[in-house]
């Protein structure tokens, strides 16, 4: 027999563990049922979202519609703000920061309502007659096909429950099957935590009918109905006084439909009864199996664009909430690669194509007023949402986010003129699902004018990332809007003779001493508005259009204050000088300019980005949940990869309750505490971005690898310029690399090893593709007293692939 050589058995080995991971599954799984709604596992199909307990004698399933909202369609746009905003803005210019803040709180806030909560409809409750004596309990939820399972044992039969939020046939389908023929009896009903509900019996359904809440004064007209049904296999079933009871069945279906009087923002004249007959009538056509495989097919499609393998899964035999509170000790990669998918499972199942937007909660909700009223806020959290949209992959679950921005720009601009007299539109920190624009809230957080600048970014990003050239003629007359409000609005402040937003804020912060957050100039607002302006600029030019504005926008996005290097080296949060190096503060605006936005950078402007950095640490690693994935994103653009692995450490440590600062449920869910979904969407586009950048003028390839990844694979990150980006690496050098280019142009890449393949020269003078446009202002003012320490860069190598739409090139590490 012929003896292998040495380099072939290990290359054969490799060949094998390659096929293991590839093969592994990615699920949450536990040996418990859940407790609590933080255990419970989450499924959605964007519409329609649900929670599963998985309790063998008292199954739970916790549900929500996306558009059972508080109140009814409105506006709470303050008139008084005209009068008032410009005294507002003396008192500020003076110095009298308190005073403004108070005078904002009592005349900018709306008078009339601080936005409407997002509601949940109730719960599917399936009791089991004596089997609360189970053994070899098992549960998890899929991440490969969207479902939970539940198995267990009681007097030796085997049972088990699977249920998907079907996204073909927009109902909640449960399957409850046995190994021993007529053992499925169960009795199922709905209950609701709404007042004053209609539940009922008709045919074979059970109905659930009820209204959405009044609330600070809004009547609430939300209408809706839930109806159920089972269908089984042998055995008896019957319905009486809402219950659907079926006994000694092989097996049976049971069918959630649930339905609202919502069309649109401005109109809730549907009719909720016809809608949930129609869904479930339809459903109950399809045999399980059909409707089961085009439940995942249509999953697996979207889920499929981007994976990520860490290497075999070492620990797959342990529940998922052990491996978590056991994270920090084994550094569970995989473990890591699981989070990746599950965040893109959350976005997959919480923003489909003509449904809302993802709120603060997704579509996961079990309360009445939940806390925030899990609303949209916009002064971070809705954008964090659609991080991960565009480089993972998911760039078709943006339509639902840029819906609402089409609507609040609508709303916005209605806020505008009474507010401020202004032409555009404005956006506050926050809206909800019938798109108030006003000023929500007391003004440390409500008396911020720049959601509207915010949300743009996501539309032009858009562009960036597919070059579709209809989509940026629909969107530019939005972001020009946004531009012309604060263009009308903006003042030049007294002592710099800068222009600035006053007032303004840095969200949610205060400087010390000043016991207030209303301020002039916040950074983050000069950062966010010159961005704004550049991008319609660029946005002009690229659309040949609107060139007068065009023109108006570069002599004025120059008079911009400009970031500021304060006395102890940091980026200053404020135009003043007044950075506390012992703020831990859960917000980081100032730093909105490394990320998301581009204006700072390692190469293009050092000093700024050791300003950053400073400041970055400064302000600690554990907070928040959404704020540690936003510094690992932060920790990235740092090229910092160990780092931003520190940030992911802290972000997944086991919460079982709500008195712990900052980290992750047991069913994955983010702890902000309570339960934001934002935290979860940050830290996946943060491990995006340590694998690869796009925003500083080239395509960077593994920027912030943390030392304990040196193996992996990551598939289908798209970057700016239409590349989709395969790659996978060994010894935390690249292996080999896979360009897609779908709109042709040039591929500008930059290493820390050596690349070989065809077509690949060394880059020289700038990117000839517009795609990789950049962003800046004016050059920073540097406090005399600060000692600048920059960071010194690694050895990297830059590249240009010229390339043809619809081609693929290979490249190699060398």
């Amino acid at each position: 027999m012929k003896v292998l050589s040495k380099q072939l058995i290990i290359t054969a080995i490799a060949m094998m563990a390659l096929d293991a991971s590839a093969s592994q599954e990615h699920k949450l799984w536990y040996d418990k049922p859940a407790q609590v709604w933080t255990e419970a596992l989450p499924l959605g199909n964007g519409r329609l979202g649900a929670m599963v307990y998985g309790n063998p004698g008292a199954e739970q399933i916790q549900l929500n519609e996306e558009t059972i909202w508080a109140g009814q369609p409105n506006n709470n746009a303050n008139p008084d703000a005209l009068e008032w905003i410009p005294k507002i803005r003396q008192l500020v210019f003076e110095g009298k920061y308190r005073e403004a803040q108070d005078m904002a709180t009592a005349h900018v806030k709306s008078h009339k309502n601080q936005g409407m909560p997002y509601q949940p409809f109730g719960d599917l409750r399936i009791t089991f007659p004596g089997h609360t004596r189970y053994e070899d309990y098992y549960r998890e939820l899929s991440l490969d096909s969207a479902r939970t399972v539940v198995k267990y044992k009681v007097d030796g039969v085997n049972f088990t429950r699977e249920t998907f939020t079907s996204f073909p046939d927009q109902v909640v389908i449960t399957r409850i099957t046995a190994d021993k023929p007529g053992s499925v009896t169960f009795n199922a009903s709905l209950t609701s935590p709404h007042p004053d509900v209609m539940i009922a019996s008709e045919g074979n359904d059970i109905t659930l009918s009820g209204v959405s809440s009044n609330h600070e004064g809004l009547k609430g007209k939300v209408e809706f109905q839930g109806r159920v049904t089972a269908v089984p296999k042998g055995g008896r079933m019957s319905t009486s006084d809402g219950v659907i009871s079926v006994e000694n069945a092989d097996e049976a279906v049971i069918y959630t439909s649930i339905a609202t009087n919502f069309n649109d923002y401005t109109d809730i004249t549907g009719d909720e009864e016809a809608r949930s007959k129609a869904y479930l009538a339809k459903a109950v056509t399809k045999p399980f199996s059909q409707a089961k495989k085009e439940h995942v097919d249509f999953y697996q499609k979207q889920i499929g664009t981007s994976t990520l393998d860490l290497g075999p899964d070492k620990y797959a035999d342990v529940p998922t909430d052990i491996r978590i509170e056991r994270f920090k000790d084994t550094h569970d990669n995989q473990l890591v690669a699981n989070y990746y998918k599950f965040g893109r499972y959350l976005l997959v199942s919480s923003s489909q194509p003509g449904g809302q937007a993802a709120n603060l909660q997704g579509i996961w909700n079990d309360k009445m007023f939940p806390s925030w009223d899990s609303k949209y806020t916009c002064n971070i959290n809705l954008e964090m949402n659609y991080w991960p949209a565009e480089i993972t992959n998911l760039t078709e679950l943006n339509e639902p986010l840029f819906r609402l921005i089409k609507e609040v720009s609508k709303t916005g601009a209605e806020t505008a003129k009474i507010m401020y007299g202004a032409p555009g539109w404005v956006l506050h920190h926050n809206t909800d699902i019938w798109r108030v624009t006003g000023a929500i809230d007391n003004a440390p957080s409500g008396m911020w004018m720049s959601g509207g600048a915010w949300l743009c970014r996501h539309l032009w990003e858009h562009y960036l990332h597919t070059g579709d050239i209809e989509f940026l003629r629909e969107a530019y007359p939005i972001m020009k809007g946004a531009g012309e409000f604060f263009d009308a609005t903006m003042v030049y402040e007294p002592q710099s003779g800068m222009l600035v937003v006053a007032p303004s804020n840095s969200p949610e912060n205060a400087p010390k001493g000043h016991n207030a957050t209303t301020t002039a100039g916040a950074t983050m607002d000069n950062q966010l508005v010159t961005e704004l302006w550049n991008n319609i600029i660029t946005a002009s030019t690229i659309l040949d259009t609107d060139k007068e504005f065009a023109n108006h926008l570069k002599k004025r996005v120059n008079e911009i204050s400009p970031m500021r290097i304060g006395k102890w080296g940091q980026l200053q949060e404020w135009m003043g000088d007044w950075d506390n190096p012992e703020d831990n503060h859960r917000h980081v605006s100032h730093l909105y300019g490394m990320f998301p936005s581009n204006q700072i950078s390692p190469f293009r402007t050092p000093e700024l980005f050791d300003a950053a950095r400073t400041s970055l640490i400064h302000r600690g690693d554990p907070s928040t949940g959404w704020s540690m994935g936003w510094k690992v994103c932060l920790w990235a653009r740092m090229l910092d990869g160990d780092h931003a692995y520190k940030l992911i450490t802290d972000q997944l440590t086991l919460v079982r309750n709500e008195k712990k600062k900052g980290g992750t449920y047991p069913n994955f869910f983010d702890a902000h505490p309570p339960f934001q979904i934002d935290g979860n969407f940050g830290c996946v586009a943060g491990i995006a971005e340590m694998l690869m950048q796009s925003h500083d003028g080239f395509i960077y390839l593994l920027p912030a690898l943390p030392s304990v990844w040196p193996d992996g694979e990551i598939t289908g990150l798209v970057a700016r310029g239409g590349f989709v980006i395969d790659m996978s690496w060994k010894n935390g050098r690249i292996e080999k690399v896979t360009v897609k280019s779908t709109l042709g142009g040039n591929c500008r890449l930059r290493t820390l090893t050596p690349l070989k393949g065809k077509g690949l020269k060394a880059a020289k003078g700038g990117n000839s593709n517009v795609m990789f446009a950049v962003n800046e202002g004016l050059a920073p003012i540097i406090s005399p007293e600060a000692k600048l320490n920059p960071v010194e860069l690694k050895k990297t190598y830059l590249y240009d692939l010229p390339t043809k739409a619809g081609e693929t090139y290979t490249l190699f590490g060398k």
